[in-house]
């Protein structure tokens, strides 16, 4: 057998063997989020929430947009969602979702810290038992409270009210509905007592912008008392006063 290299490798140096290259692993993405893409936090969205009511309150929003924009806000899931909801209103150039450090001014808030208002059903049912409901909790425009042979208790005192008018639909058989409102906002309704009693203590806020709670319905062998507790006034509305408390 010919070993001889052929007229086409005589002359040409040799190919030096070479390792292939090992991938190198890739390297993590340091780089610091957009604020806008951030997670937004309950506070966050309370802030923007606050800043609609007011908005709602001096007329620059309708009670339409006021709705729509809350209902985003409070379903924002980053900084980026919750700021297109006030950028056309004067507080949007105030608001600042950077948290300094507590050492700085400004870290640490004035005065007692208040948790966001929790979200709640809009219907409340006790079937041999009881249900209430109390607290900071965000109130809408629609409550419906069924007692059968239980009880229910309603407090408005520290809700956040949503909207400018809430109606409260009650069913008590053989149960008992009782209500409680701030004494700064309007208190009216009635319903029908069958064998039972059915009393909306009315009471007419001095501020005609206050929030208005409707209460309407049945008492069947039960009872639903409505009235206005002396000394909580409701601070947080959809129409805030104007320079005042």
């Amino acid at each position: 057998m010919d070993n001889t290299p052929s007229s086409d490798d005589q002359g040409q140096p040799p190919v030096p063997m070479t390792k292939p290259e090992a991938k190198r692993p890739a390297r993590a993405d340091h780089a610091p989020v957009p604020e806008a893409e951030m997670r937004a936090s309950d506070a966050d969205r309370e802030r923007v929430a606050e800043l609609l009511r007011d908005a709602y309150a001096e007329g620059r929003l309708d009670a339409e947009e006021h709705s729509e924009r809350i209902g985003a806000a409070y379903g924002a899931k980053t900084l980026g969602d919750l700021a297109p909801l006030t950028r056309d209103l004067p507080a949007h150039r105030s608001i600042s979702f950077e948290k300094p450090p507590l050492g700085e001014p400004g870290g640490r808030p004035d005065g007692p810290v208040r948790l966001p208002a929790r979200h709640e059903a809009p219907t409340m049912v006790a079937v041999f038992g009881a249900a209430a409901r109390k607290g900071r909790w965000r109130v809408g425009s629609q409550l419906r409270a069924v007692a059968v042979f239980g009880g229910i208790e309603i407090d408005l005192t520290d809700a956040v009210f949503e909207s400018p008018e809430v109606v409260i639909d009650v069913v008590s058989i053989f149960g008992g509905v009782e209500i409680r409102v701030p004494e700064n906002v309007s208190l009216i309704g009635g319903g029908v007592g069958i064998f039972g009693g059915f009393d909306v203590k009315e009471r007419i806020a001095a501020d005609p912008y206050a929030p208005v709670v409707r209460v309407k319905g049945m008492a069947v062998f039960g009872g639903c008392e409505a009235r206005p507790r002396k000394g909580k006034k409701l601070k947080e509305w959809v129409r805030k006063q104007l320079g005042t408390e």
